[in-house]
């Protein structure tokens, strides 16, 4: 039943990994009147849907009863206060993460759909070439992060006997904290002029609820597979979207590098889920 579990919850990771970047990618970069969406709202929203999932699961796990889900709550996070501040350290990675990636997504791809900047000033060749900076920088800052915030996350998940719902319902609780403190800070001014929701779609919020999926995924994949196997899929997802956009989209061309890149992901996938069978012992005349 975990082998099940493990493999499962793996695909549905790449799945999701794969649509919400393609997606995210597209709403960050679509031309519409009016102002954009704010990340850092969507990322709180983000975190906000995954509580109320969780504690929706762990409703269904007290079998529908809401006197023994008061309880669950009550002993698992209020009478534990301790196990649930260990969240805090991984969910404000997490939430930095999580703004990165739109960060990232946003200026990695101003090159491609040029978007146009309200400085006529500014080359647009040292617009595109700063915009790439940034973009590498979020990257780069988030693979680091993320590698942390996952091994500390697993080592808690494995090392307690609390389910992966009420770990969730603690990182998304810090979570959620951390991002209204970012909204708030970096974009105070455009939240008083133009409300939580500007710039809000049906496309944003299928952003969000993929957003908000994939943290429930990451934690069960954690759960009954590990931190390394994760990376792998989420390596398996860039290659399934980087493909995406060559032959569907049509606005990615690979080089030779990137070639490489993906055959040492699938060599290393396939090399860390490898079991060989044991050699028999040798017939001794």
């Amino acid at each position: 039943m975990s082998a099940n579990l493990k493999y499962l919850s793996l695909g549905i990771l790449v799945f999701q990994t794969t649509s919400l970047v393609l997606t995210m990618r597209y709403s960050r970069t679509l031309k519409e009147e009016g102002p954009r969406y704010l990340s850092s709202t969507a990322v709180v929203i983000a975190e906000l849907l995954k509580i109320l999932a969780c504690v929706l699961l762990v409703y269904k796990d007290s079998k529908c009863n809401l006197r023994t889900l008061n309880r669950v709550l009550h002993d698992e996070i209020l009478n534990k206060p301790m196990e649930t501040l260990k969240l805090a350290i991984p969910s404000g990675i997490y939430t930095l993460q999580n703004n990165l990636l739109y960060v990232a997504l946003s200026n990695l791809d101003a090159a491609t759909y040029q978007w146009p900047s309200d400085s006529q000033a500014t080359p647009a060749k040292e617009h595109s070439a700063g915009s790439q900076f940034v973009g590498l920088i979020a990257v780069l800052i988030a693979c680091f992060s993320s590698g942390f915030a996952g091994v500390y996350f697993e080592k808690i998940l494995k090392e307690t006997k609390q389910s992966v719902w009420i770990r969730n319902i603690q990182l998304g609780f810090f979570g959620s904290i951390f991002g209204l403190m970012g909204v708030y800070i970096y974009d105070g001014e455009q939240l008083s002029k133009n409300g939580f929701f500007q710039g809000y779609n049906k496309l944003t919020w299928v952003v969000v609820i993929l957003q908000a999926l994939g943290g429930l995924v990451i934690a069960a994949v954690i759960k009954y597979a590990d931190n390394i196997l994760k990376g792998f899929a989420t390596s398996l997802s860039i290659i399934l979207s980087t493909l995406i956009s060559y032959f569907w989209l049509q606005d990615f061309v690979p080089t030779s590098v990137f070639f490489l890149g993906a055959i040492l992901v699938i060599a290393a996938t396939f090399l860390y889920g490898y079991d060989p069978k044991p050699a028999g012992n040798p017939i001794k005349a």
